[in-house]
């Protein structure tokens, strides 16, 4: 796991979004990250990130149509054989947390089973973004992404 990540798992959400909101939105990831959930007030964050990562969500895998490279597609990598599954749509827009550009993973017109989530990420370091997952309009959840070389 990346040292920066690794250092989010002990954070207060509060603290994440402080980090999320002093981030610019960076550069659209491309190809395959890594991703790590983060379990905010958890005593056991650490290993919960463990088990989400190897029986449930193992990252994305990102694909920029050109020129531009400013919008695509992605796909999540699910279950211990990293299957690829839910697609959803990339693009650039305000975040929903403060307004702000942000990079937007959006499922609302490209999966039933996941359409009322929206996830959005900002890259805090060249190749590793912090993100939030809303469900609804609801926050639930803070996850990672990481570039595979970052490791």
């Amino acid at each position: 796991m990346n040292k920066r990540v690794a250092g989010w798992l002990d954070k207060s959400r509060e603290q994440l979004d402080e980090i999320y909101q002093s981030s610019p939105a960076g550069a659209i990831p491309s190809g395959d990250t890594r991703g790590t959930a983060i379990v905010t007030g958890s005593l056991f964050s650490k290993t919960l990130a463990g088990i989400a990562r190897l029986f449930a969500w193992q990252g994305k895998i990102f694909d920029l149509f050109p020129p531009d490279q400013q919008n695509g597609i992605l796909v999540n990598k699910i279950t211990p054989f990293s299957l690829t599954f839910v697609v959803a749509k990339v693009y650039r827009d305000k975040s929903w947390m403060d307004g702000k550009e942000t990079i937007v993973i959006d499922y609302s017109k490209t999966s039933f089973f996941a359409k009322a989530i929206r996830d959005e990420i900002r890259e805090v370091e060249p190749g590793v973004y912090l993100g939030k997952v809303w469900w609804g309009k609801t926050r639930v959840l803070d996850f990672a992404l990481t570039r595979h070389d970052l490791q």
